[in-house]
């Protein structure tokens, strides 16, 4: 008896740690599509809040949601004025159907990564990370707001794989064939590769920036100052992300706090990190 309470009581455990103290799901492993954002010690949970808000807010602009009409979406106004219509014993049992209806597929979610100062939020299709990341940075280089209270610095993941030098060349010619899809490579280009790795010690960053090089058109020419082209790597334990940028200097290598501090030092208006109450 004893032993079956206790191993109800670890299973229990087990469901609960998929779950963030709000209820919000997270994905045991780092898996892309999916952003990198660097955050203020001890400050983990807190960043994932606001970052669902975030990502929430600008994604429900560039992809709104398909079905306007579903449950999750009709106003208050809507429903209370349908609820009125309606006898109690009616009221329960649509309340009772709606507990029962599937909710809408969750686009966002957070992945562990049991590692201070670091979250990794995963996006489902249509959401684009780079797309998502660069709209927000670009709000705040406008703004100077970063609406956020934790966030240092943004990575987009368009996909990840293993750390294997193979795996990330294919993931790497996937990434660079569709960027180049409209180039017809009659002119020369510039490239550079920004690499992070993080917790992982197999591969070695010359071998993982060699690998990667390789699989660059030869009309494209290393340049590390003012390169056209960023190939972002972010390596972290066993999985590697990838993601291809054009203005990764222009906007100051999507860190927001650098971002705001320059809006303030410009002398526009009263420079600030998130928004004001």
């Amino acid at each position: 008896m004893a032993e079956s309470k206790q191993k109800s009581q670890s299973s229990e455990k087990r469901r609960k740690r998929n779950y963030l103290s709000d209820g919000i799901s997270r994905k045991k492993f780092v898996e892309g599509p999916g952003i990198w954002v660097s955050c203020v010690k001890g400050k983990e949970k807190q960043t994932v809040g606001e970052l669902y808000d975030l990502f929430d807010s600008i994604a429900a602009d560039i992809w709104p949601i398909e079905n306007p009409e579903s449950p999750e979406t009709r106003s208050e106004v809507e429903i209370s004025r349908e609820e009125t219509e309606l006898s109690i014993e009616e009221q329960i049992k649509a309340e009772v159907t709606a507990f029962k209806r599937p909710k809408s597929e969750q686009r966002l979610t957070s992945c562990q990564t049991n590692t201070p100062c670091v979250v990794f939020i995963s996006c489902k299709s249509p959401l684009d990370p780079v797309h998502l990341v660069e709209t927000h940075i670009r709000n705040v280089k406008l703004t100077g707001t970063a609406r956020t209270r934790y966030c240092h610095r943004f990575v987009p993941v368009s996909a990840t794989c293993y750390t294997d030098l193979s795996d990330i060349q294919t993931l790497c010619k996937s990434l660079l064939e569709r960027h180049f899809a409209h180039d017809d490579g009659s002119s020369t280009h510039t490239y550079k590769i920004e690499l992070r790795i993080r917790n992982h010690n197999t591969l070695t960053r010359s071998a993982v920036i060699e690998a990667i090089a390789e699989c660059v058109p030869e009309t494209y020419k290393v340049n590390l100052t003012h390169p056209a082209l960023f190939v972002l790597v972010e390596i972290f334990k066993s999985v590697c992300g990838m993601s291809i940028s054009t203005d990764y200097y222009t906007l100051r290598k999507y860190n927001v706090m650098e971002l705001a501090n320059d809006f303030a030092q410009d002398g526009n208006a009263e420079g600030s990190r998130i928004p004001q109450a």
